[in-house]
């Protein structure tokens, strides 16, 4: 079974779980303790010398980035549909997986960090990306009902996290009409797992 060293409220995490549940693919989660720094040390340093979490562990195989993992649990589990191979259509996907790793991660992610965790960092930017990334976001949403290629792909699992939690970083979702339609859509995935609250 793969095993997932997992922390509960860190939307990385969370989008492991969610595609791991949404594909039946049994997951052993392992809760790390972040608080007193067990990513930093032996043996998830080892595992993942950027000292970060996820970690995810299938037999021989180690996965540091969730998007990385993604990609895995895609193309080991989930067929064609959830990361085609064809590649024009994996590119469509793939765009929105550095979204998700980029404008997602500085903007609403690191509004969040500030606001609920206390990182020292500079919010103003973090709210400016974040209305940017959100705006684009719901101007394509608008036209279509998916990220990518018209269905659930892991361009949705990827960036649908921090979004949805836009909130704890003092970011309403209300502007963004089309935005709150499409998580609403992702919750309605058969074998959905609600986000971190």
């Amino acid at each position: 079974m793969p095993k997932l060293y997992d922390l509960e409220p860190s939307g990385n995490c969370y989008k492991v779980r969610l595609m791991c549940a949404v594909l039946g693919v049994p997951l052993d989660i392992v809760p790390v303790d972040f608080m007193a720094g067990a990513h930093k040390k032996s043996p998830l340093i080892d595992m993942n010398p950027f000292g970060e979490i996820p970690i995810f562990v299938d037999g021989d195989v180690v996965l540091r980035d969730s998007q990385a993992i993604l990609v895995y649990l895609a193309r080991k589990w989930g067929g064609e549909s959830w990361l085609p191979s064809e590649p024009a259509k994996m590119a469509e996907v793939v765009e929105w997986l550095m979204v998700a790793e980029n404008e997602i991660a500085r903007g609403p992610n690191d509004a969040r960090l500030h606001d609920k965790f206390g990182y020292k960092l500079d919010v103003a930017a973090a709210r400016e990306k974040a209305a940017r990334i959100l705006g684009l976001m719901n101007t394509h949403l608008s036209k279509t009902q998916w990220l990518a290629l018209g269905r659930p792909t892991i361009a949705d699992i990827a960036c649908a996290p921090y979004v949805a939690m836009s909130y704890e970083g003092g970011i309403s979702l209300e502007p963004y009409p089309a935005v709150s339609a499409w998580l609403d859509r992702i919750k309605s995935i058969p074998g959905f797992v609600p986000f971190p609250a």
